[in-house]
């Protein structure tokens, strides 16, 4: 391996290497493999009549991630065009028409970076931003394929949201980048004083946050770059007309009257511990001419709020989809502290306008669900509420008439999949906003199917009166096709997306039962189609069920295999739910990314999503963290071995982040592997003190499970070779970059066989083609040398350390 500035230490048969190597690539047939086009992704239009068809990016190159980033209030700002760094895009796109199925490619000029588009209520006119090097641009297009940039335009793209159809469906609201906002804010030639930072005695037991602002400069920087001008643009003419003062806008939604605007901006003092969405908040209702008419909230810095905790005041306002002009929004009634006893936790408010008196339209029991479908209207009078228990993690849906009558329409564990009746089916109104999809007294849900044979998705009809349900879709055994939007109020049109082992993923249109193929995406990876796989499903030894998904190299059969171990442990209530199928072998397998699933083609048995539930109270469930992780692995190796397909003594095991966590973690508690790469992973939870993952407790409140579960504090037990990789640029909570460099050092300080890998620019997740292939091969290296190729090792292997 060629090194540059290379030190080699030599220590009797130990060498320590320190420097920088050149980026290594994967192997034929995974080079290939990895440059193939991924999916098409539709969206559909609000009428049903047509589709846009985006081609997704494929790997960027590094020096795409290389370009300049400000790391400012958990948002990473590309200062050339104003945009989020590196944000999700597409290449090309194509407006595909029901009716004929009349196709037609849209025009961009070379180069630019498609951003998800937003079709207007009517389904007439769709808008997207585009994204150049210096600059990103909003284009509209119409349903002929004509799509046009706004001249003279500069979209602000730091936040997100960042237009919205007015709701005549004629106009786009955008944030823009003002005019004549001046030179960038320069850095101090030298420091005028320390940074300080201070705290007046409020507890707040907030995770650990990356990306947060570090200066006064930072600030500077943020409000430069966070700073917008509302403006309305002419759908038909792309004239442009400013709204009020440029400020830090971060949502602009119009009322279904067209003469309102729900107007949310931040604004100092902000926070060196926060992100901006903590950041003080003013909450308006402009008029269409962009004057205030009425301040719904004046929001405080929200820097107190309790781990799994909410911010005190109006939150999650919205227009109502139906009323002209009516907010609705939640207020917490506990202080916004989960911790406090109350009878009711939240409570739903409505205001009309002029919007100077609320009133309560419902009292939540737990804590609303703000994700998903919290709040759905019915078109005709009445509403469906979703709230969580935190102390059980148990979800439950209510639908309330219009008459007021009461029904529950879901109550499980949250992770209770086989009962998970699914989501509801919306409907778009002209106006643009969402309501439950009805015929009648008829509503609709789509879900996964989860169930002990694997997914098989479905698409069922409620009665909303009764709660009596008809199935009216379920994909065939051996596929897994979803329901990807129902084009009618009877659900006999619908969009659905199959695939199964042996098909890649494409788009249908079944109406009344009649197929019609909308894409026809290839096999990327037609290598793969010799891999094997099917569900596994077993017992730990306390008789919890588990499962994995069984992956085997071509001609493999009748062969003891070296095997990877691939996991990401889960928190679960009751043995019952930890034991749920989560695993389907119906899919098509074609891996992204620096996926294990590689591993198969150069001649490993994978155990893939290996079930390692963590089962008990959720309070305490992690005082036997380690033990049921064991547990688990132990029996999913065994139950490979009973199958004859793995050599129990060349077993690896490997997972990213919470699955870096467990691999160390089963390193260092047991004899049951003899390496393991951990990617991205938190190994010191002294770091994570406020809590990680399913733990709530600080680690003041349970010092000896925080300093059990951290391999770092177990690094002398690790005798096993350890493959450590972690993106230089990590942002995600609680995985910051120096875990995987202490964890390294510790373990090569105890005299561990270990390696280090950081990947330059890259995140929680490896996106850079340069990176994905460099962490494939450093994979495949570790595991070949040290499970593949290892050497017997005698003695009985297994159990707790």
């Amino acid at each position: 391996m060629k090194q540059s500035l290379a030190l080699l230490l030599l220590s009797g048969l130990s060498v320590i290497c320190f420097g920088q190597t050149n980026y290594q690539h994967a192997p034929e047939p995974i080079r290939r493999i990895l440059s193939a086009p991924e999916p098409p992704k539709a969206f559909v239009s609000p009428d049903h009549q047509r589709l846009l068809l985006l081609e997704q990016e494929s790997l960027p190159p590094v020096a795409e991630l290389a370009k300049p980033v400000l790391r400012l209030a958990g948002v990473r700002i590309n200062p050339r065009n104003n945009a989020q760094h590196d944000p999700n895009s597409y290449r090309a796109a194509t407006l595909l028409t029901l009716t004929g199925l009349r196709r037609e490619a849209l025009r961009f000029p070379a180069g630019a970076r498609l951003l998800q588009p937003e079709w207007n209520g009517k389904g007439d006119r769709f808008a997207m931003a585009v994204l150049f090097d210096d600059r990103a641009e909003l284009w509209i297009g119409d349903t002929e394929g004509t799509v046009k940039a706004v001249a003279n335009l500069k979209l602000n793209l730091t936040l997100p949201d960042a237009f919205n159809w007015s709701a005549d469906g004629k106009a786009v609201y955008a944030r823009a980048v003002p005019a004549n906002r001046g030179a960038v804010p320069a850095p101090p030639s030298a420091p005028v004083g320390p940074n300080v930072q201070q705290s007046n005695g409020r507890a707040s037991d907030t995770w650990t946050l990356q990306d947060m602002l570090a200066s006064e400069h930072d600030e500077k920087l943020f409000e430069y770059y966070a700073t917008s001008q509302l403006v309305r643009v002419d759908a038909v003419t792309g004239a442009v007309t400013a709204l009020g003062k440029p400020a830090i806008l971060t949502h602009t939604t119009p009322a279904p009257d067209n003469a309102h605007l729900l107007v949310r901006s931040i604004h100092r003092p902000f926070s060196w511990l926060y992100a901006w969405e903590s950041f003080p908040q003013e909450v308006e209702v402009w008029n269409g001419a962009g004057v205030k008419v009425h301040t719904v909230a004046s929001l405080p810095l929200a820097d107190s709020v309790s781990q799994d905790g909410v911010r005190v005041g109006p939150r999650s306002v919205r227009w109502h989809p139906v009323d002209p002009a009516a907010l609705v929004w939640v207020e917490a009634l506990d202080g916004g502290n989960p911790k406090e006893k109350a009878t009711n936790r939240d409570r739903i408010l409505i205001a009309m306008a002029p919007f100077t008196e609320a009133k309560e339209l419902q009292l939540v029991q737990h804590r609303f669900a703000a994700r998903g479908e919290g709040l759905v209207f019915l078109k005709g009078g009445g509403y469906l509420y979703s709230e969580n228990q935190r102390e059980r993690r148990w979800t439950r849906s209510t639908l309330v008439s219009a008459s007021g009558a009461r029904r529950v329409v879901d109550d499980r564990a949250q992770r209770d999949r086989y009962r998970d009746p699914g989501d509801l089916v919306l409907d778009t109104l002209p106006t643009g906003g969402k309501v439950l999809l009805q015929n009648g007294d008829y509503a609709f849900y789509k879900g996964d199917g989860a169930s002990a044979e694997g997914e098989y998705p479905f698409l069922d009809r409620v009665n909303l009166q009764s709660g009596e349900k008809t199935r009216v879709f379920q994909s065939e055994k051996g596929t897994y096709e979803t329901v990807e939007t129902v084009l009618n109020q009877d659900g006999t049109r619908l969009l659905t997306r199959r695939e199964s082992a042996s098909e890649p993923p494409n788009y249908f249109l079944l109406d009344n039962g009649r197929r019609t193929a909308l894409t026809n995406y290839q096999d990327p990876a037609p290598e793969f189609r010799k891999v094997t796989k099917r569900l596994v499903t077993y017992k730990r030894n306390d008789g919890v069920p588990l499962s994995f998904t069984l992956y085997l190299p071509p001609n493999s059969e009748g062969k003891r295999l070296p095997t990877l171990v691939w996991a990401y442990p889960l928190e679960f209530n009751d043995a019952s739910t930890a034991g749920q199928v989560s695993s389907t072998a119906n899919r098509f397998t074609s891996p992204r990314g620096a996926s294990h699933l590689y591993m198969a083609l150069a001649g490993y048995a994978i155990l893939d999503n290996a079930s390692l539930p963590i089962v008990g109270d959720l309070q305490v469930a992690n005082d036997t963290y380690v033990e049921q992780i064991v547990a688990g692995a132990k029996a999913a190796i065994d139950q490979a071995v009973e199958l004859g397909v793995t050599d129990p003594d060349r077993v690896g095991v490997s997972g990213h982040s919470y699955g870096g966590f467990m691999t160390a973690n089963l390193l260092a508690h047991s004899d049951l592997f003899r390496a393991g790469v951990a990617r991205s992973g938190a190994y010191n939870r002294t770091l994570t003190p406020f809590g990680f993952q399913g733990e709530r407790r600080t680690f003041w409140q349970a010092q000896e499970i925080y300093s059990k579960m951290s391999p770092f504090m177990h690094a002398h037990k690790i005798k096993e070779p350890v493959l450590f990789i972690h993106g230089m640029a990590d942002n995600n909570a609680g995985t910051f970059p120096i875990q995987s460099e202490r964890m390294y050092q510790a373990v090569r300080g105890n005299g561990g066989v270990t390696r280090l890998v950081m990947l330059p620019h890259e995140s929680h997740s490896y996106r850079g083609r340069e990176s994905v292939e460099h962490a494939i091969w450093e994979m495949l290296s570790w595991l070949d040398k040290h499970v593949k190729n290892a050497a017997p090792r005698g003695g009985a292997s297994g159990g707790v350390n």
